[in-house]
């Protein structure tokens, strides 16, 4: 049966970003929906195996939190599961955590604040009066459905909302386009057994002097979970087209290949015998497809000179980490003494389409400044400013920047530098 509804604000995708952004309208008051298309929230952190929150804490020696409000009401629900590690640092600062408790905590988040939540949904239209979206189309098994709203935020991470909506997009950076890899969890392993990254370093590279292939690379973050002290390791990466079904059924068939060899690898090291693969992804870990264009283009520079933003509503602290797609090598440029950026209002809305928000890895940075706000725990904030941005677009018909901070600092929300060096050092 075909559905017709109307909402105030459409939210499309259902990681952490577009989980923020609804959660954020809705409490603003917009009745709101949220579209996604697994059959569960958490997008990257639940069914891409990317088990690390990046970006919710600051790099330097005397580490803060970053992002707050909405990210820190899921992190306490994890800390109430057992579910969720004390900040480790390895090059970045993260925490660690247990996807399951992940999907229990969003949907009961999007549950608390009202929002209809809509899965194994793809939205694959969407219709615009001159320069407003107007109406989305989704699809499920029960045909074509339509939503109408008078606000959108495209978490979608491959920003399909904009994409079908005509909206200004662009794949990558002008011909740059970050490395996606296929997270790899790996049970079976003692839990008094500690696995370096040297130690599968050395394995990996003897491996590959027997000739034993294809392995794209030797060096990974390893992540013990909580609970089940599984080990999530990020060796297994692919060149493909997220866009495109057969270059990423390509990439997927060749990243499950490669999983099974690392297997073969770990097993060879001491207390791992018995290692089996848990899981792989299932999707892989996409780092970047396509951006809105907005109305600013947050760049590097902007970052590297410590330029205040009148209009911030964000900050981000996750490094430069790119991963190149011809050598598979990544690199890592941290923000100025390891401290936060602002990320300005201006760099989430569409530059042809001011109904539309954009949130996560869909919001417009350059190579670089995409590549540090990309993550998951910067598309917390990104996502609850898009999502109250949205509302107090629908309910009023404009966006007042100052009004906008103001509400999303009564949602806990940090939208400042002041507001960090206020916070006390955790780590």
């Amino acid at each position: 049966m075909s559905r017709h509804d109307e909402f105030d604000v459409v939210v499309v995708g259902g990681g952490s970003a577009g989980v923020a952004a609804a959660a954020a309208a809705a409490r603003s008051g917009a009745r709101t929906a949220l579209i996604e298309q697994a059959g569960c929230l958490g997008g990257a952190s639940t069914i891409r195996n990317v088990l690390t929150y990046c970006g919710l804490y600051t790099l330097g020696e005397e580490t803060r939190q970053a992002v707050a409000g909405i990210a820190s009401e899921l992190l306490g629900k994890l800390r109430r599961l057992g579910a969720v590690t004390p900040p480790v640092r390895h090059r970045g600062v993260f925490v660690i955590f247990d996807p399951e408790a992940v999907k229990r905590s969003l949907d009961e988040i999007c549950a608390d604040a009202g929002v209809e939540v809509f899965m194994h949904a793809f939205v694959s239209r969407a219709t615009r009066d001159g320069e407003r979206i107007t109406e989305i189309g989704f699809r499920d098994h029960g045909g074509l459905h339509r939503l109408r709203a008078k606000a959108f935020v495209d978490a979608s991470g491959d920003c399909d909302l904009a994409f079908f909506a005509g909206a200004s997009t662009r794949y990558g950076n002008y011909g740059a386009v970050n490395l996606g890899t296929l997270g790899t969890r790996f049970g079976g392993i003692p839990s008094e057994i500690v696995v370096t990254t040297e130690q599968l370093r050395s394995a990996i590279d003897a491996a590959k002097a027997r000739g034993v292939g294809p392995l794209s690379k030797d060096q990974s973050v390893l992540a013990r979970l909580p609970i089940s002290n599984d080990l999530c390791c990020y060796f297994v990466s692919e060149d493909y087209d997220p866009r495109d079904s057969g270059s990423i059924s390509d990439a997927e068939r060749r990243g499950r290949q490669q999983a099974w060899i690392y297997l073969d690898i770990l097993r060879r090291l001491p207390g791992c015998e018995n290692a089996y693969l848990v899981s792989t992804g299932p999707d892989f870990g996409t780092r970047e497809s396509r951006h809105i264009n907005s109305v600013y283009q947050l760049t590097w520079r902007d970052v590297a000179e410590g330029r205040r933003a009148p209009d911030s509503v964000a900050l981000g602290a996750w490094g430069v980490e790119w991963h190149d797609r011809t050598t598979f090598e990544s690199t890592w440029t941290a923000p100025p003494d390891g401290s936060a950026y602002e990320i300005p209002l201006r760099s989430l809305i569409s530059e042809n389409t001011p109904n539309l928000f954009a949130a996560g890895r869909t919001a417009d940075g350059d190579q670089k400044a995409g590549a540090s706000l990309r993550v998951m725990g910067t598309a917390f904030a990104t996502g609850q400013a898009a999502g109250a941005a949205a509302a107090m677009l629908a309910d009023g018909g404009s966006v007042a920047p100052d009004t906008l901070r103001a509400r999303l600092r009564a949602q806990g929300a940090l939208v400042d530098l002041e507001a960090l060096r206020d916070l006390p050092v955790i780590a």
